[in-house]
């Protein structure tokens, strides 16, 4: 089993100076430091990883195997914020012996998968630097932050090709404020870097931009087409970048990557005559695979947080032995559904999904009806799926079965996706209307939650070895979420009309 990477987070600004530039006493109340501490000289000597075209690069996202210094080994830099290469940055560490050069270790490489999609990860770039370290304290004596003076020279084929100066100085805490120190440096000549060290050394072919770019504004006049790519490219984008949190075991990564994922099927189903049936109805099809395969996991795991708050409802006594039979059951499966939700994302069929994402993400199968205006096509698709909501709200009944109420949240996610797909096309009417629909999805999704929530307390129940009390324990929680099936029924007959009229006064123009 290969070497799990440590993270930290990174917070940093760099500057570029020239060759002679002379580093200032920074020292003072202006820039917070109350004393700069020169630390001894270090020799980095760097190798850069990544595809033919950089496709980790222009996701913002460079990997490296770096000698030398204290932080010496393998390590992935991913932006926090989407894209950001200059903000802040979480740092994945493995050791050196994780493998030789040109042998990223599997630790690290099994994480960027989303980006590279299967492309081989190759040498890029080669860099040697000399750092001049300062660590900078405040009054109190805490070192905040860390100022480092590198002279960077580009190799190629043991050759130096090019060198610069850059100066990185580095928060060391939480918060700290590193915009005085910048200020007092770019006012003597010292020029914000808009590249990091990887990118001086790759050159122009890692500045194009990721191979699924940003989404473009899109406005009411513009070509439907447009829009359905500017919807292309924004849930293609959450999806990959979920898919490497979950990867990362990130929080809330796996139902983030399930949403990306059915927003996508539901843009693609809602906005049917826009869009090529045939591949829309494949792209669909693996979407919901995928979503699939992440559903077990995040099922699980919301179910085993609801009935864990309703077991501590029920006392102490009844509390203890409903968690008794709970928690190792549901811990079991959800530890089950996560190996095979992270099994699934190392499939051919999920790399072969990446792909199809991002070429549809670039080249959208449509119809000559995206070639007229949005302000012409959209409004009658998202009223179209208002309406297939409405009429299965008119077929619900109090006491109805549980089936028809599942079915009424699905249709209603639907609409709500609708609306939300051109919200960025038509603004506030089509986001208030989406917000107005949330409020369903909301209630309806605690309704399912509860009913399944009903289904697993009898399956539990039945199980094996459950003595008279934890049974009658086991009962108590079915009947507390049975009334919470029809609580929830009776919201969302409270919460329904004011949709409606939400419906009523949208017009998207």
């Amino acid at each position: 089993m290969s070497e799990q990477p440590t993270t930290s987070r990174e917070v940093e600004s760099k500057l570029r100076v020239p060759a002679k530039f002379v580093l200032p006493n920074l020292v003072g109340k202006k820039t917070g430091i109350a004393r700069a501490k020169q630390q001894v000289t270090r020799k980095l000597h760097a190798n850069y990883y990544d595809t033919d075209d950089f496709r980790l690069y222009r996701w913002g996202v460079t990997l490296r195997r770096r000698e030398g210094g204290p932080d010496a080994g393998w390590h992935a830099k991913l932006p926090v914020v989407d894209g950001d290469m200059m903000g802040a940055r979480d740092e994945l560490h493995v050791p050196l012996d994780a493998g030789e050069p040109g042998n990223v270790p599997q630790a690290l490489s099994s994480i960027v998968v989303p980006f590279t999609r299967g492309a081989p990860l190759v040498h890029v770039a080669e860099l040697r630097t000399e750092r001049i370290p300062f660590s900078l304290f405040d009054e109190q004596g805490v070192e905040f932050a860390e100022l480092v003076d590198d002279s960077v020279s580009i190799y190629s084929d043991g050759q130096v090709i090019d060198s610069f100066r850059e100066i990185e100085i580095e928060a060391m805490v939480e918060g700290a404020d590193l915009a005085p120190i910048v200020d007092a440096l770019t006012t003597l000549g010292a020029v914000p870097s808009t590249s990091s060290k990887a990118g001086a050394a790759f050159g122009p072919a890692a500045t194009a931009p990721p191979d699924v770019p940003p989404p473009v504004e899109v406005g009411p006049r513009d070509p439907a087409a447009d829009a359905i790519t500017a919807f292309m490219r924004k849930y293609v984008r959450a999806f990959i970048i979920q898919d490497v949190r979950v990867r990362r075991d990130l929080p809330d990564a796996v139902h983030q990557m399930r949403v990306a994922a059915r927003r996508l099927r539901s843009g693609l189903k809602a906005f049917g005559p826009v869009i090529d049936k045939q591949w829309a109805s494949a792209l669909r099809t693996e979407l919901g695979w995928a979503a699939g395969q992440l559903g077990a996991a995040r099922d699980t795991e919301v179910l085993l947080e609801r009935l864990d708050k309703g077991a501590r409802d029920l006392g102490s006594k009844d509390a203890a032995a409903v968690q008794a039979v709970i928690d190792p059951q549901l811990n079991s499966r959800l530890a089950d559904a996560r190996e095979d939700a992270l099994e699934s994302l190392n499939t051919q069929r999920h790399l072969a999904l990446l792909d199809a994402l991002v070429d549809g993400a670039n080249n959208p199968r449509l119809t000559n009806l995206a070639d007229q205006r949005c302000k012409d096509v959209f409004p009658e698709l998202v009223d179209r799926s208002f309406r297939r909501l409405d009429r299965q709200v008119k077929r619900l009944r109090l006491e109805g079965p549980a089936d028809d109420w599942h079915e009424a949240r699905i249709t209603a996610k639907r609409a709500r996706y609708s609306a939300e797909a051109v919200s960025g096309v038509f603004g506030a009417p089509a986001s208030r209307l989406a917000n107005a629909i949330s409020e369903v999805t909301e209630v309806l999704g605690e309704h399912q939650d509860a009913c399944v929530a009903q289904d697993v307390l009898r399956e539990l129940a039945s199980t094996e070895g459950i003595d008279g009390q934890t049974g009658f324990a086991l009962g108590l929680l079915h009947e507390h979420e049975f009334e919470e099936e029809i609580h929830y029924r009776l919201e969302f007959q409270r919460v329904w009309p004011g949709v409606q009229r939400c419906h009523k006064r949208t017009k998207l123009v």
